[in-house]
């Protein structure tokens, strides 16, 4: 006897079950939910999704089994009707799975299938000739056998949308496995970028920095590093966070002074939908953004001081509100701070809350201006080259003299000036040596300068002795010899003119 199809009813489920396959990218719950509208559909007690994983087939989704049930539903190519069907690629139909001896019932999920009027309808879920796995159904009939062909025509066109979704997603799961690969990759290579050994500075104070890192670095202490614009804070704050056990979390940065008061709590905390206008979507912060990891606050001094609190709150109790939101977010984040102002300063001024000076200031780390670590020059500049060399594709060298007057220069930008000082002579050299007429016109002044003053300061003493001695024996001849009356005309005491005479060895005229 052939049941009656409803082609409106099929379109119906196909609708439905379209929709949930396209509704999420969790796959387990996307074909549970097929499953519920096969059985609300199609009369069907039970059906299951099972997927190919090389020689096995495992079911992963189900309708009228328990979790129980789905863990025991594994099965080697070949073995019973589902292992079969997904070996051969063809469906099978077994009027009346109590009389088939190659139902194996793995499951247990019918333990009173000769009591039942029960069949089984098996088919292949096929991409192209790739069979992916296996969907399968449990009908029930009357005591009249009945006709399963639009059934089998109905699920096979499932299994067709299944195998779509199935193998997109496994396109999504390798490309999702090379991006988290290529991930780790760039994190090994950050890693390896950002140690203290690739940090360059033999100094004794940057021996210093380096010790305070190495002691920092594993602890949960925040860290504020301290020091002029262009010492490397960014540099030393990554080193901090790819020595520490949250190296494989993110390390998000944010600079205080580089956004308008009003936008600093939505870039810090983020926003919900409709917080203010322009606010289009949820967005997080930078907070949310760096759980797990660092987040690194450069220029923590420009902070308003409106949004302190709630720093020191998410400081505190590790939780924070997003603009325009209620819920609570909670955040696990480690936060490196980076000043070049006087905070103590600040905090006197009543710019700087005092409890978030003392939160942030767990351990400080100062770190030198160039200037204060000269030594150190030869080696940067060593390194600036080979680098700006090798990316210009060039082989610039750089004279003695040159090298005497950048290490002589007081550097108001540190390292940063001293980058990019080096990075412009090597892109505009036209020649394979850069000389001392090859400097910015401000390092040659400075050179300049400096090299002049000295030489007054070294000739001053003799200048300033020359004078004395002729202004005093001016004196003397004017007075006729008479000290007493010389030291007067001069402005001193006979006894300092007396010293002077002695000191210059000046003989007095006759």
């Amino acid at each position: 006897m052939k049941r009656d199809y409803n082609k409106a009813f099929e379109m119906t489920a196909l609708y439905e079950i379209s929709k949930l396959l396209g509704s999420s990218l969790n796959l387990k719950s996307n074909l549970r939910g097929v499953m519920r509208v096969l059985s609300e559909y199609l009369d069907m007690k039970r059906g299951t999704v099972a997927l190919r994983n090389n020689s096995e087939v495992s079911i992963i989704a189900a309708h009228g089994m328990t979790e129980e049930e789905i863990k025991k539903g594994r099965y080697r190519l070949g073995e019973g009707i589902i292992g079969r069907v997904a070996k051969l690629g063809s469906p099978i139909v077994i009027p009346s799975i109590g009389d088939e001896p190659l139902f194996l019932n793995k499951t247990g999920a019918r333990k009173i299938i000769k009591k039942e009027n029960v069949a089984f309808l098996c088919v292949p879920i096929k991409f192209k000739n790739e069979t992916l796995g296996v969907l399968s159904v449990d009908r029930l009939f009357g005591s009249k056998v009945i006709s399963f062909e639009e059934d089998l025509r109905l699920l096979k066109i499932i299994a067709s949308l299944i195998a779509q979704t199935v193998k997109l997603h496994m396109e999504i799961g390798k490309e999702r496995e090379a991006f988290l690969e290529e991930k780790e990759n760039l994190r090994q290579q950050l890693k390896g970028k950002y140690r203290l050994a690739n940090i360059i500075g033999q100094s004794d104070r940057m021996q210093e920095v380096f010790a305070s890192v190495h002691s920092v670095a594993p602890s949960k202490a925040n860290v504020l590093l301290r020091g002029e614009s262009g010492t490397g804070k960014e540099l030393i704050a990554k080193a901090i966070h790819y020595m520490s056990p949250r190296a494989k979390g993110p390390f998000i940065k944010f600079n205080c002074a580089s956004i308008p008061e009003g936008l600093l709590e939505s870039e810090l905390f983020g926003h919900e939908k409709g917080a203010f206008t322009g606010a289009m979507a949820m967005r997080k912060g930078r907070f949310e953004l760096a759980d797990g990891g660092t987040i690194f606050l450069d220029e923590i001094g420009d902070l308003p001081i409106a949004l302190q609190p709630k720093i020191l709150r998410v400081l505190q109790e590790k939780e924070f509100e997003r603009v325009g939101g209620e819920k609570t977010t909670r955040v696990d984040v480690r936060l490196i701070a980076a000043t070049s102002r006087n905070l103590e300063d600040l905090v006197s001024e009543g710019k700087f809350r005092e409890d978030l000076y003392y939160r942030l200031n767990v351990v400080p780390v100062f770190l030198p201006p160039l200037r204060e670590k000269i030594e150190d020059i030869p080696l940067l500049v060593e390194f600036f080259l080979k680098k700006y060399n090798e990316e210009n594709h060039k082989s610039v060298s750089i004279t003695s003299d040159t090298l005497n007057i950048l290490t002589n220069y007081d550097w108001p930008g540190n390292v940063r000036e001293l980058e990019n000082t080096i990075e412009r002579l090597v892109v505009m050299s036209r020649q394979k040596i850069i000389t001392p007429s090859d400097l910015p016109f401000n390092i040659r002044d400075y050179n300049l300068r400096a090299r002049y003053a000295s030489q007054i300061k070294d000739a001053l003493p003799s200048t300033i002795e020359d004078i004395e001695k002729a202004r005093i024996l001016d004196a003397i001849k004017k007075t006729g010899g008479i000290q007493a009356k010389a030291a007067r005309l001069l402005g001193i005491t006979p006894r300092q003119i007396g010293y002077k005479i002695k000191k210059y060895d000046l003989s007095t005229p006759k």
